[in-house]
C-alpha cells in the first residue's frame, strides 16, 4: 500500500494501478494481472448483482413518492431481503420497509387487504396514537415492475388523510382505488 501525496487524488483504476481511500488518506495499489474465481463466486456475483439492480429499480420508481429521508442503510436491506427472498420471488418483499422504525401496524389493529375489485381495505377500529399526534398522513404508494426487462409499467400513489383532534381517534372503513392486480402485496 503506498499512500498518494500527490495533488491528483484518484479512486478507481488507472491503467495498471488502482486508487482507494482508506482512513482519509488516498492509497495507491498495483492491479492484479488475473483474477480468479471459482464457479461458486462467479455465480453469486452474478446473483447479488441482479438483486442489486432490483433493489435499484425499487428504490428509483418508489422513491420520489416517500416523504422520509431514508436511512444509509436502507439499499443494504433491500438487496439483502431481495437475496433471501430468491430468483423471482416477489412475495418476499413483503413486510419489507423503507423505514424501519415504524409499521403500518403500529397504527393499525386490522390489517390491511387487497380485495378482488383492485382495492386496498382497511377496515373500520381504533387507531393506536399517542395523544400528542394530531393528524397522520396515510399513502400507498403502488408501482408495478417488469423485472426481466427493468421496466416500471406503471406507478401511482394516494394518500388519506386523517384529522386526530378528536377526543377517542377512530378510523371508518376506507378503501384505496387501485389499478394493480389483487395478487398485489402491502409493504
Amino acid at each position: 500500500m503506498a499512500t498518494n501525496h500527490s495533488f491528483i487524488e484518484f479512486t478507481g483504476k488507472l491503467g495498471g494501478f488502482i486508487g482507494y481511500r482508506r482512513n482519509g488518506k488516498y492509497c495507491i495499489r498495483t492491479a492484479p494481472q488475473t483474477v480468479r474465481q471459482t464457479q461458486s463466486t462467479r455465480r453469486a456475483a452474478q446473483w447479488f448483482g441482479a438483486a442489486s439492480r432490483k433493489s435499484a429499480l425499487i428504490r428509483s420508481t418508489v422513491a420520489p413518492d416517500l416523504d422520509i429521508i431514508p436511512d444509509g442503510a436502507h439499499v443494504n436491506r433491500l438487496n439483502r431481503t431481495i437475496i433471501k427472498a430468491g430468483r423471482n420471488n416477489h412475495g418476499g418483499l413483503a413486510g419489507f420497509r423503507f423505514n424501519p422504525h415504524t409499521s403500518v401496524e403500529n397504527f393499525f389493529a386490522s390489517g390491511m387487504e387487497f380485495r378482488a375489485d383492485g382495492k386496498l381495505h382497511i377496515p373500520a377500529q381504533d387507531l393506536l396514537v399517542d395523544k400528542k399526534f394530531v393528524r397522520m398522513e396515510i399513502k400507498l404508494i403502488g408501482t408495478r415492475i417488469d423485472f426481466p426487462t427493468q421496466q416500471v409499467t406503471g406507478t401511482d400513489a394516494t394518500a388519506l388523510y386523517i384529522d386526530l383532534k378528536h377526543p377517542y381517534p377512530y378510523f371508518g372503513e376506507q378503501s384505496f382505488p387501485s389499478t394493480y392486480p389483487a395478487k398485489a402485496r402491502c409493504w
